[in-house]
C-alpha cells in the first residue's frame, strides 16, 4: 500500500508543462545570463612581473627613468622596454651581430635596440655601419661596430636621443632557443607532442618500443 503520487505540479502562470522545481532552474538560469555569474577574485593573482628581480643598480636606474617615460608619453615603445627590463634574464636572450644586420637591411639611419646583449659572430665577414643601442655588447661585438664606423649607445642615451622611440627598431633575441624550451609542452609520446622526451641515450634501446615505432604496436 504505498503512496500514490499524482502528476507533477505544472507551472500554469507560464503555461509551461514544467514542474515548480524545474521552472525555479529555468528562472535561476535565465537571471544567470542576463545579469552574469559573480566570481571570487580574491584568491585570483596577477604573476606579471612589476619590477626587476635583479638587485643591478644600473637596471633599477633604466626602470625608473623609463617608468617616468611610459608615464608620461603616449609612445608604447616606452611600455615595451619597460616591461622587457623586468625579464628574467632567461627571457632576455642574446642577439647576435649577424642577426642584427640581417634585421636591418633597408633600415639604414635608423637605431637597433636591443634589451640584452649584442654578441659577435665571426661567420660575419663585413659588418656594415649601424646605431646599436644595447644594455651590454661583448668587446668583440663592439670593437667591429666601431671599426665600421657605427655606434653604440646605452639605453639612457637613447631615452635622450629619442624620448619616443623615434627612428628605432626594436629587436630581441630568440627567446626558445635554449635547450631547456625543447622540453616544454605536451608531455613526449602522447598525440600531437614535438617536446623532446628526457632520455640518457639516443639509440635502438632507449624509449623507441611501443608507441614509437609503427612495427611495436602503434606510432604517434
Amino acid at each position: 500500500t504505498g503512496k500514490v503520487r499524482g502528476p507533477p505540479a505544472t507551472c500554469s502562470t507560464w503555461g509551461l508543462p514544467f514542474s515548480t522545481s524545474q521552472a525555479g532552474l529555468f528562472l535561476f538560469l535565465c537571471l544567470s545570463l542576463a545579469m552574469g555569474i559573480d566570481i571570487q577574485h580574491k584568491h585570483a593573482k596577477s604573476h606579471a612581473r612589476t619590477e626587476p628581480e635583479s638587485e643591478n643598480p644600473y637596471i633599477r636606474l633604466l626602470v625608473k627613468l623609463y617608468r617616468f617615460l611610459a608615464r608620461r608619453t603616449d609612445a608604447p615603445f616606452n611600455r615595451v622596454i619597460l616591461k622587457r627590463l623586468f625579464l628574467a634574464r632567461s627571457k632576455r636572450q642574446p642577439l647576435s651581430l649577424a642577426r642584427i644586420v640581417r634585421q636591418m637591411k633597408g633600415q639604414e639611419g635608423k637605431t637597433a635596440v636591443v634589451v640584452g646583449t649584442v654578441t659577435d659572430d665571426k661567420r660575419l665577414l663585413t659588418v656594415p655601419k649601424l646605431t646599436v643601442c644595447c644594455l651590454h655588447a661583448t668587446e668583440g661585438a663592439r670593437a667591429r661596430i666601431i671599426k665600421a664606423g657605427g655606434k653604440v649607445m646605452t639605453l639612457d642615451a637613447l631615452a635622450l636621443a629619442a624620448p619616443k622611440g623615434q627612428n628605432t627598431v626594436l629587436l630581441q633575441g630568440p627567446r626558445a632557443a635554449r635547450e631547456a624550451e625543447a622540453h616544454f609542452g605536451k608531455a613526449p609520446g602522447t598525440p600531437g607532442s614535438s617536446s623532446k622526451p628526457y632520455v640518457r641515450a639516443k639509440g635502438r634501446k632507449f624509449e623507441k618500443a611501443r608507441g614509437r615505432r609503427a612495427s611495436r604496436g602503434y606510432k604517434n
